[in-house]
């Protein structure tokens, strides 16, 4: 096996000596050992792009859903990768008997045995496309976000994969009918960003605006995490850089000089778009710049430099970047008007981006000798005539019109199994809490959570813990301060109050009792704050929750004798009480937000008889 690699430098991997294969490539695939290495390192890079998407749609979104969008990022790698091994390969490359120019058939469930002499090659092929498979996945998320059911949109990431994999043949495998007529994209405006984005257009018409998003009018909604969206911007900057010069399939030959030429030309587009951002917001903001305008600015001008990447001169490059940005802005702008809710402007950028991308081709390419990239054509600008145009317009037409479509039928579908748009409840509530069981602070969910208690059940969703929060340490500091308030009315107090002096031992050689082996701290006696530790310890330890007998009997004590407040209570503000004096008031569950009132059936029936409705069909449901 070894030896065969000295049989074709930089020749590609048509050899007649190496006729033993199970798996056939493409003819763009012709790789040697120096490209395969290109391959595999711009793959990995390519799926650092996730990051970035994910941290630019969980800064867009509102923090309720921050979490949710990370985890259909999740969903999209794992279930469209899949997916994609499974059948998507097979369906935009295959060379069985079956193929057509519309399917590719073959190579399915892709595996090349060891002893293969293409195995490394048709493994490093596989691996790029994969990448970008996911990428054109994900790039739908972002339209769906904040009322898009979790698990009805598993089965469409598992499911997506169709959405993305047929027109990539037709434009990139051989048996392509785009392809055989001449239709050029080097890195997947087309087949990668117009299939993500019309895919993320056709979802977001599908499912409609969220609730009350256009109640105020057109302007964008306040954003999650404005850091963490351009953070993400950077991380696909970055990625982009090896989605584009990567996708010359190698270094050798001629391949290196485009693979900088692409490079070069990709920075270039950004910063005819960046530029175009910066003076777009100035201007339109008087004076101040939107992040969202930015992201968009920049983001558009990559998408749009994308299939020719390394096919223009770079003051083209400068141009098609910036008007790519104008593109980007001001599909944002219209589809918001046409009632289109994408929240991170996915079917702007990726999909009417996309478009230009493709087109651009047809006007600026260079014919990139000595390789056959645009099969010996230029575009419209350079001398070529009108084919190039008329085919990548084509493209464009295709391959939005079956993005869209196919969106639309699978997702159609899916909901008549699974609904796909979220319970105005769950929404309200954010999916952070109800898919995943994540409650965020200052968030709004509480009065979301009072508001909707008459209507639905709750109690599941009252008893997750905030985020981020230690709740055993959280009960030790309200038990130590319970301690010390009744120490205070208490004619024999077993803890004396605590000083500045409370942690200076005394001479009793004692240390703090621990279960843990490690978790011994010796030459620290033990003092008041250990004892009242220790004197927690079992009631912590052996805690158990109250039946339901036990928590009536309290109720029907209360209701007896009436509610007694304790004197260290009286002139108290609500808000400046404890987690544990709330508790004690027999008002506020510990375990939930501190402003969060336990509405019952009592209250509930005193708001039927105030409202003087007799016949009221909600039923209360505990």
């Amino acid at each position: 096996m070894e030896a065969n690699w000295t049989l074709f430098p930089h020749i590609g991997l048509r050899s007649p000596n190496l006729t033993n294969t199970t798996v056939s490539l493409q003819e763009n695939f012709e790789i040697d050992l120096e490209d395969t290495n290109w391959i595999l390192t711009s793959s990995f890079i390519i799926f650092t792009m996730q990051t970035g998407f994910g941290m630019l749609e969980s800064g867009c979104v509102s923090i309720k859903n921050e979490a949710n969008i990370m985890m259909k990022n999740l969903a999209d790698i794992s279930l469209g990768g899949l997916t994609y091994w499974i059948f998507g390969y097979g369906l935009s490359f295959g060379q069985g008997t079956w193929s057509n120019p519309f399917v590719g058939v073959g190579d399915f469930l892709l595996d090349p045995p060891v002893g293969d002499a293409l195995m490394g090659p048709v493994f490093a092929s596989f691996l790029f496309q994969l990448s970008f498979a996911t990428t054109a996945t994900t790039i739908v998320s972002g339209a769906m976000a904040e009322r898009c059911n979790f698990k009805a949109y598993c089965v469409f990431s598992l499911l997506n994969t169709i959405v993305y994999c047929v027109p990539a043949g037709w434009v990139w495998g051989e048996h392509g009918f785009l392809n055989k007529l001449g239709a050029v994209d080097i890195a997947g405006s087309g087949p990668v960003h117009l299939i993500g984005g019309s895919s993320a257009f056709a979802s977001a018409l599908m499912l409609g605006p969220r609730l009350g998003r256009y109640a105020r009018g057109t302007a964008p909604l306040p954003m999650g995490n404005p850091v963490n969206a351009v953070m993400g911007t950077f991380v696909l900057w970055w990625g982009w850089l090896a989605f584009n010069s990567g996708s010359t399939y190698g270094v050798s030959g001629a391949k290196w000089q485009y693979a900088a030429r692409a490079a070069v030309m990709t920075m270039m587009g950004s910063f005819g778009g960046g530029c175009f951002g910066i003076f777009y917001t100035m201007i339109k903001n008087k004076g101040r710049a939107e992040v969202m305008e930015m992201i968009n600015s920049v983001l558009g001008a990559l998408v749009s430099v994308t299939a020719g990447c390394f096919l223009y001169r770079a003051w083209e490059s400068l141009v098609i970047g910036m008007i790519g940005a104008a593109i980007a802005n001001g599909s944002a702008i219209l589809f918001d008007k046409m009632r289109i809710d994408d929240p991170v402007s996915a079917s702007a950028v990726h999909g009417a981006c996309g478009l230009w991308g493709v087109l651009a081709v047809g006007l600026f390419a260079d014919n990139p000798i000595p390789m056959e990239t645009t099969n010996g054509r230029s575009g419209l600008f350079k001398g070529g005539g009108w084919y190039l145009l008329g085919v990548q317009a084509l493209t464009g037409v295709c391959l939005a019109a079956w993005g869209a479509l196919v969106t639309m039928a699978l997702l159609w579908l899916i909901d008549r199994a699974l609904p796909i748009r979220m319970d105005p409840y769950n929404e309200l509530l954010g999916a952070d809490l109800t898919e995943h069981r994540i409650r965020h602070g200052q968030v709004g969910v509480s009065r979301a959570v009072s508001a909707l208690r008459p209507f639905h059940r709750s109690n599941s969703i009252e008893e997750v813990g905030g985020i981020g929060v230690n709740t055993g340490h959280s009960l030790i500091v309200d038990k130590l301060q319970e301690a010390k308030r009744k120490n205070k009315t208490s004619p024999t107090p077993k803890l004396q109050n605590y000083t500045n002096n409370a942690f200076e031992g005394d001479n009793s050689g004692q240390t703090f009792k621990s279960n843990g082996i490690l978790n011994k701290r010796p030459g620290n006696p033990e003092n008041d704050l250990h004892r009242a530790l220790d004197s927690m310890a079992q009631e912590i330890n052996e805690a158990k929750p109250k039946n339901e007998n036990e928590k009536k009997g309290e109720e029907e004590k209360t209701n007896a004798g009436g509610k007694r407040l304790p004197e260290d209570i009286k002139g108290k503000k609500f808000k400046d009480l404890s987690v544990t004096e709330l508790e004690e008031l027999g008002e506020i569950n510990a375990s939930q937000d501190r402003f969060r009132y336990r509405y019952t059936e009592d209250d509930y029936r005193d708001d039927i008889s105030r409202s003087n409705t007799a016949n009221v069909n909600l039923k209360w449901i505990n």
